[in-house]
């Protein structure tokens, strides 16, 4: 018996120590109320919608600072693709005067052996000239018995002739020229009324 007596007396000395070293602490319903925990709520909720619309926006800032840096880059190949493409419309407007001359200087009808020879030398230059233009895309623009087409065609005449339709080019006073798809110069044309 004394042994069960020692661990009775023993399980009372556990549960008395346990009972003085914790220390509950009592929250009275008076101290906090209903009122301020949905304040607290209410403050938590409006800094997350707060903190929730800041991160929209920088998203949304981001994303357009990506699609226009897109645009930029896709603008400055095309323009780089553009400039590769029509390299050689300042020359190609340079020279067309001077392509016209030639034509103008063949017109002429040699008559002696000297003049046959200087046309003849022109004449290899001149196709040499019409020769290095159309390798770099040069054409010349159809116009004598075409409808006129005022991006290609510049009108400086109407005349009334019966051999041809209404609004169709009758003549050409000067040639036209396009540079791959871009128009250089139009050409000059009569126009049929």
């Amino acid at each position: 018996m004394s042994n069960e007596k020692n661990v009775a007396e023993q399980e009372e000395t556990v549960d008395t120590q346990d009972t003085e070293e914790v220390e509950v602490e009592v929250v009275d319903a008076e101290d906090v109320t209903v009122e301020e925990a949905e304040e607290t709520a209410d403050e938590t909720t409006a800094k997350i919608a707060e903190l929730q619309a800041k991160l929209d926006e920088t998203e949304n800032k981001m994303l357009r600072n990506q699609a226009d840096f897109d645009n930029f880059r896709r603008r400055t190949r095309l323009d780089q693709e553009a400039a590769q493409k029509y390299r050689a419309q300042s020359i190609v407007s340079d020279i067309l005067p001077a392509l016209d001359n030639f034509e103008r200087a063949l017109q002429i009808e040699a008559d002696n052996e000297q003049t046959k020879s200087l046309l003849q030398g022109m004449n290899m230059v001149y196709n040499q000239l019409v020769q290095a233009l159309q390798n770099e895309g040069v054409e010349t623009i159809k116009s004598v018995g075409e409808p006129f087409d005022p991006h290609l065609h510049q009108a400086v005449m109407q005349v009334e002739d019966d051999n041809f339709e209404s609004n169709t080019v009758v003549d050409e006073l000067q040639k036209g020229y396009k540079l791959k798809d871009r128009v250089i110069r139009p050409a000059m044309v009569k126009v049929n009324q």
